[in-house]
């Protein structure tokens, strides 16, 4: 589609979801401007995947924001926590899962925010899902609704009417294998994108963890080939 003179900021951690937002906002006629974070995650090679994506989908703009919650920690993905493996689907929802950082949303959001009033994007996106993967709090549409209405109050273009900040997040409502489905119908590369939580140093997937078994299953119900690099590729048919 061709793009109109509006901008967005995207999250762009690298993984499926991401992935299809970005294709996504394009295919709506945004100037998408990717924003990722090297937070400390033990899965950092998503950044490799995310560089790829955003090359692959031709963003205007594609920032990597440091910060380290390792000094914090209380998470898998930023301490020295096991990742839970090859749980049910039942056990993956049953609380909030030890993959949760603790704010990791509104952190990225806040500095989305920043990002959009300086570059001039009245569009923030973002690829929360909770239909597929509940367990996470701040995957909620009345969490998105409820930052949306704090945007607008603490920033300069929200106070003063000159720019409305919308927080989308398009994914909220879709099955993995819609979102699959919508991103091959873009032309994103599912092969570029990593999902695990636990990959080797070769940004293999382990094929075990909550978000790999959530992923295969996407790929099999949307009926298209899981292009995904497991660590042995036969595990990528075992569900």
């Amino acid at each position: 589609m061709k793009q109109s003179g509006k901008k967005a900021v995207v999250l762009l951690s690298g993984g499926l979801d991401s992935a299809t937002v970005v294709a996504m906002a394009h295919d709506q006629g945004y100037h998408v401007h990717a924003l990722s974070f090297r937070y400390g995650q033990r899965h950092s090679v998503e950044l490799t995947a995310a560089e790829a994506v955003a090359k692959q989908l031709g963003v205007a703009e594609h920032k990597i924001a440091e910060l380290d919650l390792r000094l914090f920690g209380g998470s898998a993905l930023t301490a020295d926590i096991a990742v839970p493996k090859d749980r049910t689907e039942d056990a993956m929802t049953a609380d909030i899962p030890i993959t949760y950082v603790p704010a990791r949303n509104t952190i990225f959001l806040s500095f989305a925010l920043a990002y959009a009033e300086v570059s001039g994007a009245g569009d923030i996106f973002i690829g929360v899902n909770a239909l597929d993967y509940s367990g996470y709090p701040d995957c909620r549409a009345e969490y998105i609704r409820a930052y949306e209405t704090m945007a607008n109050l603490a920033t300069k273009a929200g106070v003063s009417g000159e720019r409305p900040l919308r927080i989308q997040a398009p994914l909220i409502d879709m099955t993995k294998a819609d979102i699959i489905k919508t991103g091959t119908a873009l032309g994103v590369d599912y092969g570029l994108t990593i999902s695990c939580y636990d990959p080797d140093d070769a940004g293999r997937a382990c094929g075990h963890c909550d978000s790999c078994l959530l992923r295969k299953k996407g790929f099999r119900e949307a009926g298209v080939d899981d292009p995904t690099r497991y660590q042995k590729r036969h595990d990528s048919f075992q569900r």
